[in-house]
């Protein structure tokens, strides 16, 4: 786990006031229940505790940068909900500069946390924040994971909730376009490198239907599967206790991949639940180039490093083999890279040595910029 994503200057909750230390830049506050070793006892506990779900505790976390726009619909779907389903609403600004802050510090539900970085974290340092901030205020019996432009469809935490009692360590929603069509960018997947099935499958033609889930998989029964996004991605107690958090050092690209992946390499079990459906309001599937080219160019280094990384997780040994057959390919994106081919180069070459190592130290600030 990176250590570089340790926090940030700013913390507050509308449900808590005093001050108390918590760590390296962070500060909490309570409303003065709490005893001289900042706990509540089980009398107060009981008596300020509504009667949650079924499946106990659940607080969402949210990660958020300069979508102010995406934001607003995300926390009131959020905040919207009763008490009982979920607990606490954590969202981690990572260096807005279009008034999220100010519009943060508008809402007075007591349930809203704040934490605003000092610098750009990405959105896998702003996951692992956000998470270890809500498992140490909270305890939360779950967590559930989004960006800023997704948010739980009407009546997807109490689907969540009834679903109790929960044989997973980990949950992925179905998650849809706004217009009802399935979000392709968050079809759930089974690695095809532990599964004979999906390997030949891939392998003959399949593509990417060859290891993700069909259409179809949304109108059954739940399933077992291996990786998912960090779009409506429930995560029990468990869970975190087995793989801990998201390593903030991958900054941006393939930190669901990899942890949700990782998740399953330590044992944990994920299922996708068609029931428990979420909105992902992006406009396209997304994409991190434009006709084939890096904008910016540094994007070159974290999206090569990082997808070497899940494939060497993925893949096992048959990484090597692998990786002699992806090199020529990126290789050849250089002829999108015209007037940049050098500086591309410069980064997919440390990308390459960074990944085969396992570094994911390396920050934005550290790559070179011509």
């Amino acid at each position: 786990m990176s250590q570089d994503a340790e926090p940030f200057n700013s913390y507050h909750s509308r449900a808590m006031r005093g001050k108390t230390p918590l760590k390296q830049g962070l500060q909490t506050s309570y409303d003065g229940t709490k005893g001289g070793d900042g706990q509540m006892n089980s009398t107060e506990q009981a008596e300020r505790t509504p009667a949650w779900g079924k499946a106990g505790r659940l607080v969402a976390v949210v990660v958020t940068h300069n979508r102010l726009d995406k934001l607003k619909p995300t926390i009131a779907r959020l905040l919207d909900q009763p008490a009982p389903l979920l607990q606490a609403v954590v969202v981690v600004d990572n260096v807005s500069t279009d008034g999220t802050g100010e519009w943060l510090a508008t809402l007075e539900d007591p349930r809203l946390v704040v934490q605003t970085s000092t610098g750009n974290i990405g959105g896998a340092g702003g996951f692992e924040n956000g998470m270890k901030l809500a498992v140490q205020q909270f305890d939360p019996d779950w967590l559930v994971v989004m960006d800023d432009d997704a948010r739980p469809e009407p009546g997807a935490l109490a689907a969540f909730h009834d679903l109790a009692p929960i044989q997973w360590d980990g949950i992925a929603a179905a998650v849809y376009f706004p217009d009802g069509q399935i979000c392709e960018m968050n079809r759930p997947s089974r690695n095809p490198f532990w599964h004979g099935r999906e390997f030949f499958r891939t392998m003959f033609g399949g593509g990417r239907s060859g290891f993700h889930l069909d259409p179809s998989a949304y109108e059954g029964a739940a399933q077992a599967i291996d990786v998912t996004s960090f779009v409506g991605f429930f995560i029990s107690r468990a869970g975190v206790q087995r793989i801990g958090y998201p390593d903030g050092g991958l900054f941006l690209y393939g930190d669901d991949g990899l942890y949700t992946l990782g998740l399953r390499k330590a044992g944990g079990r994920i299922g996708f639940e068609p029931s428990v459906r979420f909105e992902h309001d992006c406009s396209t599937f997304g994409t991190h180039t434009q006709r084939g080219r890096f904008v910016p160019l540094w994007k070159v280094y974290f999206y090569h490093r990082n997808l070497l990384l899940l494939y060497r997780m993925a893949a096992g040994w048959l990484f090597w083999p692998a990786l002699a057959v992806v090199l020529p390919k990126w290789l050849l994106k250089t002829r999108a890279h015209a007037g940049q081919r050098g500086l591309f180069l410069r980064l997919l070459g440390l990308a390459v040595w960074d990944g085969l190592r396992g570094h994911t130290a390396r920050s934005l600030g550290d790559l070179p910029k011509d």
